[in-house]
């Protein structure tokens, strides 16, 4: 088994869930604060990275220990939380899925300008439904876990523009906070974007799904997972990989943009195509780099759409199936899972329906990280609970640093989502 081969059977949802937290709309979020502020936000990178690992982590846990799903263990819990945390997920998770989509669509244009922008939504979302629904559970997996190499694209980015690493490493370790609207909006946009729900969901279900998938669950009753120290710690090393790698890109994105906008005087940009298009003219070290780096870029969009839609159409699908007792799992054929894969379908098509309407695409993105923000804080609460309920994980409930961590960002999201309300009441 060759290297690739190896690294795939290492990498799981761990990884999937922190490349999928640079969608689109969060690439297009994190270019805006390297638009507006420079460098004053790379180390937030840093700052998010312990505290999103350690809320994965729990995810993670959870599925793994239990053989289901966040929403599998709300329902037999939780249910009086149930059915208002479903819709704002499903809601939240279509309205990303629009965004992202017509980001893709507008970042084919850059590469093939002559191509029609609702053919080429129609496509990707087409695509989507047939990987997700006739490929098999392994084959789909291991396609996600390569389509992470997409996000290399912004490193490269960074790399053939003028950069002051000296400046970068000092803004990276020592903080920059302004008292102002403008940098308290971003600053909340990035944790929006970074803890992101739908991940919550996908990374449960799917710790759940591949302990499946390896026969893991005893045929006896409703089955029970033979979960070992070291399953437990292969889940944590391969969890603070993907919470790593997704930091580290979104720390790359800042880098860029600050260079090619910020120095530049550029306004923040309201969609992926503007950004992409506007790095062409800013970069001068070497001929056709501008060329390169907006190309790069797009090809970025392109390939962690590919894997952030059909995560955020999982999401829906499983705790949609969770709440209501369907059979699921990607592992699952259609026929044996009808419900499940018409809630991928259903999310995709009202995703794609945005696109077709000609919604405005930076509005969307506005109301998808509002809703994401409010139902963050209480979903992070409901899994700081079950994590360390006995009666549900046994002895594998939290240690005192995840629940410092966990209630840390709990705080933190919960001052963040009380004053952008503030904000836009006044």
């Amino acid at each position: 088994m060759g290297i690739l081969g190896r690294l795939s059977r290492f990498l799981g949802p761990g990884l999937i869930s922190g490349a999928s937290d640079d969608d689109p709309s969060g690439i297009v979020t994190y270019a805006q604060g390297g638009a507006m502020f420079g460098l004053g936000l790379t180390w937030m990178a840093l700052f998010q990275f312990p505290l999103l690992t350690a809320i994965q982590e729990m995810c993670a846990r959870i599925g793994l220990a239990t053989g289901s799903g966040i929403m599998g263990i709300v329902r037999r819990y939780h249910k009086t939380t149930m059915f208002p945390v479903l819709g704002l997920l499903l809601t939240a998770n279509a309205i990303t899925i629009g965004v992202d989509i017509g980001a893709m669509g507008s970042s084919v244009q850059i590469l093939f300008p002559g191509l029609p922008l609702p053919l080429i939504t129609v496509s990707f979302a087409s695509f989507i439904l047939v990987t997700a629904i006739f490929f098999s559970y392994q084959r789909y997996a291991r396609m996600l876990k390569f389509t992470v190499l997409a996000l290399f694209s912004y490193v490269i980015a960074a790399f053939v523009m003028k950069t002051d690493w000296s400046r970068v490493f000092f803004s990276t370790f020592v903080p920059h906070f302004e008292f102002t609207r403008g940098f308290l909006m971003m600053f909340v946009a990035f944790f929006g974007a970074t803890m992101s729900p739908y991940a919550f969901f996908w990374q449960a279900s799917e710790e759940a799904e591949e302990d499946i998938s390896r026969k893991k669950i005893k045929e006896m009753g409703k089955g029970t997972p033979r979960v070992t120290k070291k399953d437990i710690r292969i889940m944590r090393a391969e969890n603070v990989l993907g919470m790593a790698f997704s930091q580290i890109i979104m720390w790359f994105i800042i880098i860029a943009t600050a260079n090619a906008l910020h120095t530049n005087n550029t306004q923040a940009l309201s969609t992926a195509d503007q950004i992409a298009r506007s790095l062409e003219p800013m970069v001068h070290d070497f001929p056709n780099a501008g060329k390169a780096a907006e190309v790069l870029f797009a090809v970025g969009i392109i390939g962690t759409g590919l894997l952030a839609v059909p995560v955020l159409a999982s999401s829906s699908a499983y705790a949609m199936s969770e709440s209501l007792g369907w059979k699921r799992g990607l592992s699952k054929k259609f026929g044996q899972a009808r419900g499940f894969y018409m809630i991928i379908i259903i999310s995709t098509a009202i995703g794609l329906l945005m696109n077709l309407i000609h919604i405005d695409p930076a509005t969307a993105l506005v109301y998808a990280s509002m809703i994401s923000g409010v139902m963050t804080v209480p979903l992070l609460v409901v899994i700081l609970r079950i994590s360390n309920d006995k009666r549900i994980l046994g002895g594998k409930t939290n240690g005192p640093l995840s629940n410092i961590l966990g209630w840390l960002t709990v705080v933190i999201m919960g001052a963040s989502s009380a004053s952008m309300f503030v904000l836009f009441l006044l």
